[in-house]
């Protein structure tokens, strides 16, 4: 893991905040995730396991989905992920499996980071892709909307 940036990363990123904050209509946890392919936004999402009721429906994993169909491929070569939140497990997996070649997320998750915080899957090995990955970009903004979150409901 890295945190060098390239001068374009701090835009999309703030296009993943705006997201996570579509995430707060529906009471979901604010995290925000944008795929970019060649230059452009290709898909945007936000969390939505309330609205959906299924636990699968984290930011990274509905726009992975959005982004294979936007490029008619399940391979989602030529791209950059970039997300609020430390992916998970279960995203950090569907990354691998996608190949995306690069991810740069804003926050740490001490809890259930799987980019090198509590697990680093994208750095495994054993896998066959293993992305570049920047993180904490804008780690204080993507930090605050899930702590303001977080006391709101306290």
């Amino acid at each position: 893991m890295s945190d060098h940036f390239f001068p374009r990363d701090e835009y999309f990123m703030r296009l993943a905040l705006r997201e996570a904050e579509l995430a707060l209509e529906h009471e979901d946890v604010p995290i925000g995730s944008v795929v970019v392919h060649q230059g452009e936004v290709i898909s945007a999402a936000h969390n939505e396991r309330e609205v959906r009721q299924d636990p699968t429906a984290h930011a990274e994993i509905l726009a992975l989905r959005a982004a294979a169909c936007a490029v008619g491929s399940w391979r989602l070569l030529e791209t950059i992920l970039y997300v609020t939140l430390e992916p998970c497990a279960m995203c950090a997996g569907a990354i691998v499996l996608a190949r995306v070649p690069r991810v740069v997320y804003g926050a740490a998750d001490p809890k259930a980071g799987a980019c090198g915080s509590v697990l680093d899957v994208l750095g495994e090995p054993c896998l066959n892709h293993r992305p570049e990955v920047a993180g904490g970009l804008l780690a204080p903004e993507c930090g605050s909307v899930l702590s303001d979150f977080f006391a709101s409901r306290r």
